[in-house]
């Protein structure tokens, strides 16, 4: 190969490198910006009024009003309506339960991820895994003693798994609950 080619390869390299790179920056932020361009057109498109904007005020307000009319006149009632009829559909009561459970741990007012650990998998390794203790009285399961129930979940999806683990293989971490989640579910990417 002559110098020219060698010269011409590595030039073309290092151009196809700073294009890769450059799409590393631009990518995330550009893939940002056009989602929420869109939702913001997708939202302000539901109300016919040529004012941009003021049709996603409009549903911010709307969703707002139903949220107090509803949390202060006819959640209580209605969730214990539901609730009731629900106790009565066997497979139904199950899952309706096991979700609510599942939504309110992450958003409602009881919220269950509050206790963020580290658990030792096995004593005879050093493999540790980031979750959050979910139960400490495990009576009502037939489990009594030093056992807990630890919820860890997977990163980059919104599911995990629940172990239940010897008290002794659990460290409480000294950080908020929320960021372990982030630093959790970004696969380590987010830094606590």
């Amino acid at each position: 190969m002559n110098r020219k080619n060698i010269l011409y390869r590595r030039l073309t390299r290092k151009l196809i490198n700073y294009f890769f790179q450059g799409l590393l920056f631009i990518a995330p932020i550009s893939i940002t910006i056009f989602i929420l361009y869109r939702v913001f057109i997708i939202v302000d498109s539901l109300i016919p009024v040529n004012i941009p904007g003021l049709g996603l005020l409009i549903v911010l307000i709307t969703i707002t009003i139903f949220g107090v009319v509803g949390s202060l006149l006819i959640r209580t009632p209605f969730t214990l309506l539901l609730n009731r009829l629900l106790e009565n559909i066997p497979l139904v009561k199950i899952l309706y339960s096991a979700l609510n459970d599942l939504m309110s741990a992450f958003v409602g007012q009881k919220k269950k991820f509050t206790k963020p650990v580290m658990v030792q998998m096995s004593r005879d390794s050093n493999i540790h895994k980031l979750g959050f203790v979910t139960g400490e009285d495990l009576s009502a399961i037939g489990l009594e003693g030093e056992m807990v129930a630890v919820y860890l979940p997977h990163s980059y999806n919104f599911s995990g798994n629940l172990f239940v683990v010897p008290a002794s293989n659990v460290v409480p971490l000294k950080a908020p609950a929320a960021e372990v989640m982030k630093f959790i579910v970004s696969g380590g990417i987010t830094r606590v």
